[in-house]
Parts: C-alpha cells; structure tokens; sequence
C-alpha cells in the first residue's frame, strides 16, 4: 500500500511540477509577446506621427510656395501698371496678395525646422520691400503713363533676381526636410 501512495505521490508532484513550468514557459512567451507587440506599436505610433508631421510640414511649404506665386502674380501687374494721380487703396489685390503669404508663413513657422522658417522669412522680408518700393515708387513725380517697370527698371530687375534667389533658398531648405533629414 506504501508503494501505491508513494507512485501517486509521485506521479502527482511530477504533474504538479510540469503544470506549473508549462505554466512559467507560457508567462514567460506571452510575456515575450507582448513586449514585442508594444514595440511594434510604438514603432508605427512614432511613424505614424512622423507621416503626419511630414504631410503638414509639405502642406504649409506648398502653401507657402503658392501664395507667393500669387502675389508675385500681384506685384508683376503693379510693375505693368501706369502710375496716376489717383488715390492708391490701402488694401488692394497685392495687399490681398501680401497677407496670404502672411498667413501661409505663419504654418510654416508652425511646421518648422528653424531652417525653413529663417528662409521663409527672407523671402517674406523681400516680398514686403518690394511691395513697399513699388507703393513708393508709385507716389514719386514723374510721366505717369509710363509703366513702373519702366520708370524703375533697375529695381525691377532687382526684385526679380531677389525672388528667384530667394524662392530657390527656400526650395533647397525645404528639400532635406521633405526627404526626412530632419
């Protein structure tokens, strides 16, 4: 009768101890698991957030590019225009113009990185001298039929030349950040 109780005694620790590593082994797997798990989570978290970033950030560079072209657009047909001694509006479709880029700044400055902001911000800088030359340029004596183009041409050639350097500036710093660099 001993032998039988010491055999199911046996048999039943032996048991007893592989429920209980079969049990560790599985903690010990599911906890595996889930570690992984979290780091496949958080990896697609922090991409997810980075494609999103990467979105607004080309969103407001866009926008930002294309409310210059419009006032560029803006400040050509000022350049085009005759001079007059008719009262000049203070806000007109270039100051229309001028405040779009304004407001399409002001994402960019959200979005950043501080390099793309301070090359915005040129090109903004000399958006406004040039919008603000021509407002001079206009009140100034002189034949006011002729276009200001032609009455200012060295200046108009400068602002030209500024836009370009400073459109291609903007484009060179905008590059690197669309292309995950920063």
């Amino acid at each position: 009768m001993q032998d039988t109780v010491a055999v199911a005694l046996i048999t039943s620790l032996s048991t007893l101890a592989a429920a209980g590593l079969t049990g560790l082994v599985g903690a010990l797997s599911t906890r595996r698991q889930l570690a992984h798990q979290l780091t496949v989570a958080r990896q697609e978290s922090v991409e997810r957030r980075a494609t999103r970033r990467d979105e607004l950030r080309r969103d407001a560079y866009v926008g930002f590019l294309s409310a210059c072209d419009q006032a560029y657009r803006q400040l050509d047909r000022r350049w085009l225009e005759a001079g007059g001694s008719e009262p000049v509006p203070g806000y007109d479709e270039a100051y229309a113009a001028m405040r779009a880029v304004d407001e399409a700044y002001n994402l960019v400055l959200l979005e950043g990185p501080a390099a793309v902001e301070s090359v915005a911000r040129s090109v903004l800088t000399s958006l406004t001298l040039e919008y603000a030359d021509q407002r001079r340029f206009r009140d100034l004596p002189g034949d006011a039929a002729t276009p200001l183009r032609e009455r200012h041409r060295e200046r108009w050639i400068t602002a030209i030349e500024a836009r370009t350097k400073h459109r291609i500036s903007f484009v060179d710093a905008v590059r690197p950040v669309l292309d995950g660099g920063e």
